[in-house]
């Protein structure tokens, strides 16, 4: 497969966390993806745009909060992140980036 611009959309960034950092001991790798995206969207993006095997993606949708700037309501943006499992055999490094 071929990285097209649609790919790109999808995945925004990696997230390295603590918690992301555990998973990738397990084979998972954690990315921020674009909040009107799906499953089989974000399977393809990284099979495309890394070369691997995916073999599941969970997702989960973290609700912006409300804060208050200068005396201001204002609320962050929600953030959908996607639990991509890799195959057997399959790695992606995250500190290198998009």
């Amino acid at each position: 497969m071929s990285a097209k611009a649609e790919h790109y959309d999808v995945i925004r960034k990696p997230i390295i966390t603590e918690k992301s950092t555990m998973a990738s001991e397990n084979g998972a790798v954690v990315f921020e993806v674009a909040i009107d995206s799906n499953k089989p969207q974000i399977k393809e993006a990284v099979e495309a745009l890394f070369g691997v095997k995916v073999k599941a993606v969970n997702t989960t949708v973290t609700k912006g909060k409300v804060k208050r700037f200068r005396g201001q309501l204002g609320k962050r943006k929600d953030v959908k992140k996607a639990y991509v499992t890799l195959e057997e055999g399959n790695t992606i490094d995250v500190t290198t980036g998009l």
